[in-house]
């Protein structure tokens, strides 16, 4: 029945007020009319926001846009669509994940501009001249803006991957810059003139950092090629960086011997006068105390070239304590992160009606919101599944809740046990996860097998050992094997002998329980779906069927097979005034069992019910049939710790060859890059010992400078088990980085210890030593810049700081362990090999 009316609030009194004309001249059956409710088209939906009844509208941007600028977009339509909505309807920001996103970018420009104040610092702090100090911190914003250009040419985007390359480039850029600056300094202070020593500075140093730069790239060149997620992400990473390099090489060859040549004064170091201020006297103390670390480092040397042996023994320790760290660090995939927000997935006895759903979600998001460190809590359940919902929690800023999302977590999983007959796993939301396989926890493990039935037998037992893993938390399967399910069945004899048809019985059963749309009204602005069906309280038991009787004029009026001019007038007259009803929501249902002028025919009169387990859902993973376990981390556990208890649990259930798992997802790409992993340090190191041995026309001066690696391994990897810290991806690329950073003190080594024994006449082990104490003072003030250029991101707090903490850790340790072994080490392996190469030539000579 269809109203055309301009009066919206008229259309549920001219339903009711026909129902109630009909209801009292109906035949048998129609007494059962129940009311007209204004409600939405699909009853079997809940929605939920801070306890409240609610709509949710998910908003995604396009690939490629600025999150930014479309979520400043959304907010400045909101006023307008607020205006056009009437005043009892509350709309509200549930979610907003620019919030943690702006919160770490703003982190990540405060660890950079820090990083540029220290590096700036360092170089004062060793030189002792302010001018001196200006000209190589010009070097870090040349780079940085010069990279962004190129950024904008290649369509980067400002990212938390290519901010922490800008950050750790702001340690890097300024090396090449210190060195030329530092040997420019040199030949000042002996007396040359400004313009003569910028020449001759930039002129022998040139190689020098030449190799130190392409050797830093040539690190790269394995990150550049690397395929999968991971290489795809990391790639914008490497190649920001890589511009950074290059662009600082160009700048400390040019502009830096350009600036020395101007600003730098003309005193030689002799000439400086009696220091009458404060300033003056902590210039001379702190020239006291560099000298006097010179001399220390003098002697240190001396008995270090002396008694080469002990320090190749050490050098062997390093080596052996490199592996063994690498073996029994924690592993995880990428750190995980607190990005305010928390993702859940509620799982519910299979047998649950959705009513009784309803009470656990509004139970759930109760608990949920009570917790102080909780702003909001949106959730939903209904749809296809009726066991299954997702919730939402937004927290409030980390300055103010002072505890982590995992803290939050642990601290909401004794209450929320508490709820009988459902279950809520919560994760934190992660910018970077993998796969793309919902799940209720983070990572997932799936079972596949030819034989359904084996499956269904093994996985509830891999299922209980997981979940007494100490290891795993919130272990829970998707598996939808026990649910129930009535079959009615029919008896098509009987059914024919009464003159009902299949389609006459189908009709009248969805018109009862299928939420069937019988009509459609009309207003100048929206139009409004009626639905029928059975009041609420028939649906709760099968026993409601027994109830239902079956007209044979064909059904109701939405049956497909029923017209009107296949009824009698008695049948048409009572679909004519079929039961229907409207309201000011999107639609409304009218509860009713139709009927006509012909007799009614009790559906249990040609049927019979039964009840029987069934299966909700089965899942499959390519062509075999699969349930997938789904887990989070026990607190204080890493994914390597809870790959290896998976794989002891299996063996201990001992399941059958026909039931095969792996990992799936995160879990599976960590796998995959724990797998790779030793095969893109060695790519890195095949790298540069070729750019190096191209650079130095030798074999044997790329492995001296090579030595310095293991040092450097140790270093990052014992710095992020101290920091309590697993050795995830970002720790990978910290070691990578530390390949090409920790090099450089080798090269300025060994490139003016070769030209000392070329051009003076002197034994190796008089050159390298020379070569040491010359270049003691750019090794240190290079590795402190450097140093000081991560420490913001290894000690960053702010929102986001987890994903970058890794990175900084790695290169921090790294640095410190590397800086103290390698200025012994590599003169002495200098000397050793280059006794090799003169016992290997007269050999060959001999030959």
């Amino acid at each position: 029945f269809q109203i055309f009316t301009n009066d919206q609030a008229k259309h549920a009194d001219d339903f009711r007020n026909l129902i109630i004309a009909y209801r009292d001249k109906a035949p048998v059956g129609l007494g059962d009319v129940a009311e007209v409710t204004e409600s939405v088209e699909d009853l079997r939906n809940q929605g939920l926001f801070n306890g409240q009844p609610a709509i949710m509208l998910i908003i995604t941007k396009q690939p490629g846009s600025n999150i930014i600028g479309t979520i400043d977009r959304i907010k400045a339509a909101l006023p307008a669509l607020k205006e056009s909505i009437p005043a009892a309807v509350e709309m509200t920001v549930a979610m907003d994940r620019s919030n943690t996103i702006r919160a770490s970018l703003r982190d990540v420009e405060r660890a950079m501009s820090i990083s540029i104040i220290l590096v700036i610092l360092v170089v004062f702090l060793f030189l002792r001249n302010p001018r001196a100090a200006i000209i190589p911190s010009i070097a870090v914003p040349v780079s940085l803006i010069g990279t962004f250009g190129a950024m904008y040419l290649l369509d980067y985007s400002l990212d938390n991957l290519s901010l922490m390359a800008m950050t750790v480039a702001t340690g890097f850029v300024v090396d090449d810059a210190i060195v030329v600056l530092e040997n420019v300094m040199r030949h000042i202070e002996g007396g040359m003139s400004r313009r003569q020593a910028a020449l001759l500075g930039a002129k022998e140093v040139g190689f020098t950092v030449l190799s130190m730069s392409l050797s830093l790239v040539a690190v790269f060149t394995p990150i550049l090629m690397m395929g999968g997620i991971v290489g795809r992400l990391f790639r914008e990473f490497a190649v920001t960086l890589s511009i950074a390099i290059l662009i600082s090489l160009v700048v400390s060859l040019t502009t830096t011997p350009m600036l020395c040549a101007r600003w730098l004064g003309q005193k030689a170091k002799h000439q400086h006068e009696k220091p009458h201020t404060f300033l003056a006297h902590i210039y001379e103390a702190s020239e006291r105390f560099f000298a006097g670390l010179q001399r220390a480092y003098d002697l240190a040397l001396q008995r270090a070239l002396r008694h080469g042996i002990i320090v190749m023994l050490v050098l062997a320790v390093v080596i052996g304590l490199n592996v063994y760290l690498f073996m029994i660090v924690p592993k995880g995939f990428f750190p995980q992160q607190d990005t305010g927000q928390l993702m859940g997935g509620v799982q519910a006895d299979q047998d649950i009606s959705f009513q009784s759903m309803k009470k656990k979600m509004v139970e759930f998001v109760a608990i949920v919101q009570k917790d102080p460190a909780v702003a909001a809590v949106a959730a939903f359940t209904g749809g296809s599944s009726t066991n299954t919902g997702f919730v939402f929690v937004s927290l409030k800023p980390l300055a103010e809740r002072k505890i982590s999302a995992d803290a939050v977590i642990n601290r909401l999983r004794r209450p929320l046990d508490q709820v009988a007959g459902a279950s809520l796993f919560l994760q934190a939301a992660q910018d970077i996860r993998m796969g793309g396989r919902a799940s209720a926890a983070q990572y997932q493990y799936t079972l596949q097998s030819d034989n359904l039935a084996d499956l269904r037998t093994w996985a509830p037992k891999l299922t209980d050992a997981l979940k007494h893993d100490p290891v795993l938390a919130d272990v829970n399967s998707d598996a939808q094997d026990a649910g129930y399910e009535t079959n009615l069945t029919i008896d098509r004899d009987a059914a024919s002998r009464l003159g009902l048809t299949a389609s006459q019985i189908d009709n009248t059963l969805y018109d009862a329980f299928g939420q069937r749309q019988v009509s459609v009204i009309y207003n100048p602005l929206n139009q409004y779906h009626v639905v029928m069906e059975v009041a609420p309280e028939f649906w709760q038991s099968p026993e409601t069927l027994k109830e239902i009787y079956v007209s044979q004029s064909g059904g109701s009026l939405g049956g497909t097979e029923a017209t009107s001019s296949s009824l009698s007038p008695a049948a048409r007259n009572a679909a004519t005034n079929a039961i229907a009803a409207s309201g000011h929501s999107s639609a409304s249902t009218g509860s009713a069992i139709s009927t006509s002028a012909e007799q009614m025919i009790p559906l249990a009169a040609f049927s019979s019910l039964s009840t029987e387990a069934t299966a909700l859902s089965v899942a499959h993973q390519g062509h075999f049939a699969a349930t997938t376990l789904s887990f989070n981390l026990a607190p204080g556990k890493s994914l390597s710790d809870a790959t290896k208890a998976i794989a002891n649990d299996t063996v201990k259930i001992s399941m059958p060859a026909s039931v095969h798992g792996g990992f799936q997802g995160t879990a599976q790409v960590y796998q995959q890059s724990v797998a790779s992993e030793p095969l893109l340090v060695l790519a890195a190191l095949l790298a540069v010992y070729i750019v190096l041995g191209v650079l130095y026309e030798s074999l044997i001066h790329p492995l001296t400078i090579l030595s310095t690696l293991p040092s450097a391994g140790v270093g990052a990897v014992a710095a992020l088990m101290i920091c309590h810290v697993d050795f995830s991806i970002m720790g990978m690329i910290g070691v990578i980085l530390l390949i090409g950073i920790v090099k450089k003190n080798a090269i300025m080594m060994i490139d003016f210890a070769i030209d000392t024994e070329r051009n003076q006449n002197l034994t190796p082990k008089e050159a390298i030593y020379r070569a040491c104490l010359l270049r003691f003072r750019p090794i240190m003030m290079t590795t402190m810049a450097a140093l000081f250029g991560a420490l913001p991101l290894a000690i960053g707090f702010g929102e986001g700081s987890e994903l970058r903490r890794p990175l900084g850790i790695s290169i921090v340790g790294g640095l410190l362990v590397s800086q103290m072994l390698t200025l012994f080490t590599t003169p002495v392996i200098y000397v050793y090999l280059d006794r090799a190469a003169i016992w290997v030539k007269k050999r060959r000579n001999r030959a």
